[in-house]
């Protein structure tokens, strides 16, 4: 029996995921986003003893929890301290060639936004953190301190799909131009003033997709995904599979499209009349995307926006 924790992270797609990964008792799993080990737990009850999972977070507080709610796991655990961009080091390290799944759960974890301290939350006052690895140097201080008022601007729009980006870009110019910003109540407060009284009335929280906008930018969370979901496919052995959940469209964008360019059957110029390229896919995809039940939404509304993508190798 796979021993708990007091961890608060309540995990998305928790039954479809794992059933949508995994397909050999004995296999070895990878768990790219350990996180509260919900994922991972899961998949520990289903592994034989002779079967292997491998749980990998950039946070300490989740690997902490991880190697306390696995300790009671019948199979072999792996737990490592990385970013999962690094999978192929981790899994070299290992001495593991192939893997018979990979689960990804994208985004910032329950755990993270409640522990007001990491600065990710626009609910709780707190220094303006919100780096995943509390060992990194950059942080959303750095962002919102340095960045001059254009590439703010750029941040806010691409990563925050927020459409009031340019004035929201250049209150926190102007605030900073007297004192530096340190606090999230302080960005908060200047956001809020940035976006009109109507505008604000209406939707979700107004710091919401800046507050997205920076944690991303600061973790590089979109930048590494591409190649990672690659490096993972390369990973799997035939028949294996892996699992993507998204929170917002960017991610999902990105997941979508590097699993429909891996499923290709050729890569061409349309306009050849004939296939010269001799492609063959790596993958095809399994079912179409998976959305929370009503019963999961009720009891975890931040699983709202969330979606599992599956992809098996060919």
């Amino acid at each position: 029996m796979v021993q708990g924790i007091e961890f608060e992270h309540t995990s998305v797609l928790l039954n479809e995921s794992v059933a949508g990964v995994f397909t050999n008792p004995q296999g070895i799993y990878v768990d790219c986003t350990l996180g509260g080990g919900g994922h991972s737990a899961r998949l520990a009850e289903l592994l034989a003893p002779s079967g292997w999972l491998i749980g990998i977070d950039q946070d300490p507080a989740a690997i902490n929890a991880g190697k306390q709610r696995l300790a009671g796991a019948a199979c072999r655990v792996s737990i490592v301290q990385d970013n999962f961009q690094n999978l192929d080091s981790v899994l070299e390290r290992l001495a593991v060639e192939v893997v018979d799944g990979i689960l990804f759960d994208l985004g910032v974890s329950s755990h993270q936004l409640d522990v007001a301290e990491r600065g990710f939350s626009y609910m709780q006052d707190a220094p303006l953190d919100m780096r995943m690895n509390p060992e990194a140097d950059f942080s959303a201080y750095d962002v919102v301190n340095t960045y001059d008022e254009r590439h703010l601007a750029d941040i806010i729009a691409n990563y925050g799909e927020e459409r009031w980006a340019k004035r929201i870009a250049r209150f926190i110019v102007e605030y900073r131009a007297k004192e530096n910003i340190e606090t999230t109540s302080q960005l908060v407060d200047i956001i809020k003033r940035a976006i009109p009284a109507g505008a604000r009335r209406d939707g979700p929280h107004p710091a919401k997709r800046t507050f997205q906008a920076i944690r991303i930018e600061v973790n590089n969370e979109l930048g590494i995904l591409r190649n990672t979901f690659i490096t993972a496919v390369d990973r799997l052995k035939s028949g294996g599979r892996m699992g993507i959940i998204t929170f917002h469209s960017l991610e999902d964008r990105i997941a979508k499209q590097t699993l429909q360019e891996l499923a290709k059957a050729c890569v061409c110029p349309p306009q050849l009349p004939v296939c010269v390229c001799n492609t063959k896919p790596k993958v095809k995809l399994v079912g179409k995307p998976v959305v929370p039940s009503s019963v999961e939404l009720a009891h975890n509304p931040r699983a709202r926006s969330a979606k599992l993508r599956i992809a098996e190798k060919l």
